[in-house]
């Protein structure tokens, strides 16, 4: 890993930190759950203490013997020979706490279509598909794929997967039958559970069709079951394919759950590699759920009266964490939403805001930036009063976006809580807590009780206060990912390989002289023009910090003259008419000057209507790194707007024969 860039060297010449802060309101920290700033000294004394009374939020069938065993380090052991069953955590026991008529989700498809499902209904679904899977010979530790819309049978596939054993693997529903293809044969599952579609900007999305493909090229897959969503037709191979409501639907809501071991395997989850092959991250049983728990109780302040509302998708670990198992076991009313943000109306989110009076907001900067673009006004027209908290995740929040959703929709009395955390990490590691945390916008501020993070030089010595390097995890967590699933090797070399007895996280971050953290994105998107080392994440914020920009995305493009040169693409807001494009680019130039530095200013600004994305919103700057150095691009199978590629790459062809 020696090609990794230095980031600690010439970095913090153009690092602006902010100076605004907003301390927690009165009224929240008097109802806070964490209000007592003795407990990050209590936890970096004992840590194995710390999280012991994390677990005992938990039910567990049998007390572990050792908190954690590190003797093999990197591998873990967290709550050894402890036992518990996910599904028992997030269902009987609330139950049996009589809180069986509790509502567990809100759910709203994008046709229009709603169901509000208790905690006892939720449990009689997943013991009745717990049955179906047990008749159709899946067993503990047989790996499940489930691929499927964003509905209440999702949650339930895991669930069930997780009552008797068998791990699942979820595959992102935009996703296509390669992907689908790929994750069978890597996890040699022998049964996928889908459905027929799901809806999307008004119009039925194949998944059947999907499977059938990925099928053909996966000798392993002997079972498909099949849930009907949108009524769409599909091919069917008898023996093979099952409906879910005629196998489901007549089994048995009683079920008992599997006790399993702490260190089971719970389920994989693939994530992009540099190597293209996707990396099949490992998470186990009892260290998931103590720390998926102990931070969704606390960095989101839960109460038995809070209806939350994660906006991810359960195909990313967001959703598993902070849709699915987090906010269950914890007896948590969710509202889960189908489709995408703006759809049919710029005010979508905020019409369901309004009618299930949510509480806790939790959804990704890209979505922020999206309805920043249309405009505050669909948000002023609805009554977000409810809104108690506020949350970010996926990516840095740039200051401007974080006031904006203090200003708009937090109405200026909500906590941010801007969390940076990975698949790997299984939860948040970093992130204010509510009732304890001074916040400044664009700042994932301090890791939390329980977390030793760091950001440290190449040789892994600790940089100053007000300097900038990689960011580190000295200490394992209960949540951490155990392994790459059949590559173990690949586990130790990309995560411990640079450091050793770190965990090495691949993002760059800097710390304030207030100790507070700002992650600047991956050490890839870290350009190096005429010697300096410039942030991608610093100059897009400092485009967006602009009145009339929605989003931006900039990468180094090769010059014969500085080595790099900056590169930006930026999107328009929606009232933006700024007439000459070139006379606009140079204001725009002259606007990063200011906010950073002369040498961060733009060489190129392409203006283009829309940003390459993943569906989970996620901007692929692999993708303009390619277009903008004249590189044949790599797998686009995961954009959820592959025109705007085309578009971006004619554009760029004719500007460049232009000059």
């Amino acid at each position: 890993m020696s090609d990794l860039k230095d980031v600690s060297k010439d970095f913090v010449e153009v690092v602006k930190y902010e100076e605004r802060e907003f301390a927690p309101p009165a009224d929240f920290v008097a109802r806070a759950n964490m209000a007592d700033p003795a407990v990050y000294h209590r936890a970096a004394a004992d840590p194995e203490a710390f999280w012991a009374e994390q677990a005992e939020h938990l039910h567990w069938f049998q007390k572990w013997d050792q908190v954690l065993d590190w003797s093999d380090a990197p591998h873990a052991k967290w709550f050894v020979n402890g036992k518990l069953n996910v599904a028992y955590n997030c269902l009987d026991r609330h139950i049996e706490a009589g809180k069986g008529n509790k509502v567990a989700f809100y759910f709203e498809g994008e046709p229009g279509d709603q169901r509000v499902i208790t905690y006892q209904e939720l449990k009689d679904q997943v013991c009745q598909l717990a049955n179906a899977l047990t008749e159709l010979n899946v067993v503990k530790g047989d790996r499940v794929v489930i691929y499927m819309p964003m509905i209440p049978e999702l949650v339930v596939s895991l669930l069930a997967c997780a009552r008797i054993g068998a791990p699942h693997t979820v595959v992102f529903g935009g996703f296509s039958a390669d992907a689908v293809r790929d994750r069978i044969n890597d996890s040699t599952a022998e049964i996928v559970i889908t459905a027929d579609g799901g809806f999307r900007r008004g119009a039925p999305s194949g998944l059947k069709v999907n499977v059938d493909e990925a099928v053909k090229g996966a000798p392993t897959i002997e079972k498909v079951l099949v849930y009907k969503r949108t009524g769409q037709d599909v091919d069917w191979v008898e023996g093979r394919d099952f409906w879910w409501n005629d196998v489901v639907d007549r089994q048995s809501t009683e079920h008992e759950a599997e006790p399993m071991d702490s260190e089971d395997l719970l389920y994989l989850l693939y994530t992009s590699g540099t190597t293209g092959k996707p990396k099949g991250i490992v998470h186990t049983t009892g260290g998931y759920l103590v720390g998926t728990t102990y931070t969704h109780r606390n960095v989101f302040d839960i109460k038995d009266d809070d209806v939350y509302w994660c906006a991810a998708d359960i195909g990313w670990v967001t959703g598993h964490s902070y849709i699915c198992y987090a906010p269950l076991a914890n007896g948590a009313t969710s509202v889960m939403y189908e489709g995408t943000p703006t759809y049919p109306a710029p005010d979508r989110w905020w019409d369901i805001i309004e009618r299930y009076k949510v509480s806790i907001l939790y959804c990704a900067p890209t979505a922020i930036r999206a309805h920043m673009k249309e405009g505050h006004q669909h948000a002023d027209k609805h009554d977000l009063s409810s809104l108690r908290l506020l949350g970010s995740v996926g990516e840095p929040i740039n200051p401007e976006a974080w006031m904006w959703y203090h200003r708009h929709i937090g109405q200026e009395h909500c906590p941010i809580v801007d969390t940076w955390w990975q698949t790997e990490t299984g939860g948040i590691m970093i992130s204010p807590v509510p009732g304890l945390t001074t916040t400044k916008p664009g700042s994932a501020t301090f890791p939390l009780p329980g977390i030793e993070a760091d950001v440290v030089d190449e040789q892994g010595n600790s940089v100053p206060l007000g300097h900038a390097g990689f960011l580190v995890i000295k200490k394992p967590w209960p949540s951490m990912l155990r392994t790459l699933y059949n590559d173990d090797q690949r586990y130790i070399d990309t995560y411990w390989g640079k450091f050793g007895n770190m965990y090495f996280a691949g993002d760059g971050a800097a710390r304030d002289e207030d100790g507070y953290y700002w992650l600047l994105g991956r050490v890839d998107d870290v350009m190096n023009v005429s010697g300096h080392r410039l942030s991608t994440a610093e100059i897009e914020s400092a485009l967006v910090s602009h009145d009339l920009v929605a989003e931006a995305a900039v990468v180094g493009q090769p010059d014969e003259l500085t080595g790099e040169a900056i590169f930006a693409f930026v999107t328009l807001k929606n009232r933006a008419h700024p007439g000459d494009e070139r006379d606009f680019g140079q204001e725009l130039r002259n606007h990063v000057a200011k906010k950073i530095s002369p040498i961060a200013k733009p060489k190129r600004i392409m203006f283009t209507p829309d940003l390459p994305k993943t569906r989970s919103g996620k901007i692929m700057r692999r993708l303009l790194r390619d277009i903008a150095s004249g590189h044949a691009l790599g797998d686009t199978t995961s954009l959820a707007n592959q025109d705007v590629v085309n578009q971006i790459q004619d554009a760029t062809t004719s500007a460049a024969q232009d000059e």
